[in-house]
């Protein structure tokens, strides 16, 4: 049973994937079935991740920004926490 409600469009290409693939195209040298845009997202990705892995300074920013969001994470459960002992206080002095 399918509910008509929801739309499986899972393996339905982007607009970014259609623009790609179709300025590609016309290009002699890329086969009918390559999927020119997989292929230079790859690309993409991989050349970040090659960067990041090689240049101690990109690293060095990269643990800098994962350990400020740490922090960040951090004080917004400690913020949690003491919202969650006001509310605690208050409904024990209404006791």
């Amino acid at each position: 049973m399918e509910n008509p409600y929801i739309n499986d469009n899972t393996n339905a290409p982007s607009a970014l994937d259609n623009a790609i693939n179709d300025a590609v195209e016309n290009l002699p040298f890329v086969p009918e079935n390559f999927n020119s845009a997989g292929f230079i997202k790859g690309l993409i990705i991989g050349g970040i991740a090659a960067y990041i892995l090689t240049n101690p300074k990109a690293q060095e920013c990269v643990f800098k920004a994962i350990v400020k969001g740490g922090a960040l994470i951090n004080a917004g459960i400690e913020e949690l926490k003491e919202r969650f002992e006001d509310v605690k206080a208050e409904l024990e002095s209404q006791k």
